[in-house]
């Protein structure tokens, strides 16, 4: 590959900047999608490969591109907050998280054809991530003081190789490099529920490497219907310095993930593409214990101790792509996804508010020549909030917590095929 050197220059700043990428969160904590091209359809991407980070969807979708290049930045807008009750420790009152309200992520994609069969390529992107910074500590009625919150960052590095094995049957597997940030501030009042209270919170920013694999398939199963299906495995995770805030002594893995996907063409110009897809939260015990498990007598950071209470989330994705000639292609998208956070947990989840459910997105691709695209998306997320159920437990002073959150999220990026 040979780029003139502006952009050379470019793309290094881009990688350099994404090794710190800011937290996010849309499906749970999981991205709504990788690649502009992908997130203007709702993050439809198994079996409709657009641009070089569909192997962060489908690893199979690398031979299906073509030799390009692609960088992209999303400006990220969360709103999140929760609303305190009937407590009887004076917790009741508004708050809002909002503390750092703006979030600047880029992602960087990659593949080279080095046959009509053999495909290489790779995606730089923020896999998942939640922020929140409550400049009002929510839990200062029971002694927490300065600022409440926490910062998630997932960043994957994911080299692939697309394979067709047959016409029309193309298989792919990526390696996923995972890079993981987290810190946790004002969380004090539960060190007297906690294993190791000193390594609860305020201990700055604790880092984690993992490793793990996403498989691919895509087919050609019938004329202008394409199939794809993708599993992504659990990679480990650990924060030592905040052993006494997550269960078994400060584990965080990543979850596994799963999909199928389609991509119908129904008449010339026109593409209808869905994806379904399952996050297993509920196989990582930090994320799914329940906060109950205090009242059973394991502390924060014990073995199979309390977490946040999430569940598995599913995602339908629904998309539609129309190309208007060679030169203007548009997209819309939306998706729907279970709730993560039950109503009995919603006392830790202000700190983590993965509430959001349902996402409209639109997007175009601007070519002015044989070799370039500009590519732009808006995507918004439904303001949800769950309403407390038994949330608050009664050591704490009962009551209820309803969470919050709502999401805006604009994205520009530019391609170049080979």
């Amino acid at each position: 590959m040979s780029l003139p050197r502006p952009r050379q220059i470019a793309l290094a700043l881009l990688a350099a900047f994404a090794a710190s990428a800011p937290a996010h969160a849309t499906n749970g904590y999981f991205a709504h999608g990788y690649g502009i091209q992908s997130e203007a359809v709702a993050g439809v991407g198994i079996a409709l490969p657009q641009d070089a980070l569909a192997a962060a969807a489908n690893p199979a979708g690398t031979a299906l591109v073509g030799s390009r290049v692609d960088a992209g930045i999303n400006l990220f807008l969360p709103d999140r907050g929760a609303r305190i009750a009937g407590n009887a420790f004076g917790l009741d009152g508004d708050n809002d998280g909002n503390g750092r309200k703006r979030f600047l992520i880029p992602e960087f994609g990659y593949t080279r054809a080095l046959s009509p069969d053999l495909s290489l390529g790779l995606a730089v992107y923020g896999n998942g991530g939640m922020n929140t910074q409550y400049n009002r500590n929510p839990y200062a009625a029971l002694g927490g003081s300065g600022r409440a919150g926490v910062n998630l960052e997932q960043l994957f590095i994911s080299p692939s190789v697309g394979l067709r094995v047959a016409p029309g049957q193309v298989l792919g597997v990526a390696l996923n490099l995972a890079h993981q940030r987290f810190s946790a501030q004002g969380l004090g009042p539960f060190a007297s529920a906690s294993s190791a209270p000193d390594s609860l919170t305020d201990r700055g920013t604790d880092t984690s490497n993992g490793v793990g694999v996403r498989l691919g398939w895509i087919g050609d199963v019938a004329p202008g219907l394409r199939l794809g299906a993708t599993w992504a495995s659990k990679i480990q995770g650990s924060f030592d310095k905040y052993k006494g805030l997550f269960a078994d002594g400060g584990s965080f893995d990543i979850p596994a993930s799963y999909g199928l996907g389609l991509a119908w063409v129904p008449a010339a110009g026109w593409t209808v593409a869905a994806d379904w897809q399952v996050i297993e939260y509920g196989s990582v015990s930090a994320v799914a214990n329940p906060l109950a498990r205090l009242g059973e007598g394991k502390p924060l950071g014990a073995s199979d101790g309390p977490g946040f209470g999430w569940r598995d989330v599913k995602v339908v994705k629904l998309g539609v792509v129309r190309d208007l000639g060679s030169a203007l292609t548009l997209r819309a998208g939306v998706s729907h996804a279970t709730q993560a956070v039950p109503p009995g947990q919603t006392f830790f989840n202000l700190l983590a508010p993965g509430v959001v459910q349902n996402h409209a997105t639109v997007g175009f691709t601007w070519r002015p020549d044989a070799h370039a695209e500009w590519s732009g998306f808006y995507g918004h997320a439904f303001r949800k909030s769950v309403a407390g159920s038994g949330s608050i437990p009664a050591a704490f002073g009962g009551g209820e917590v309803d969470a919050r959150l709502a999401e805006n999220i604009a994205g520009l990026a530019w391609g170049w095929k080979f």
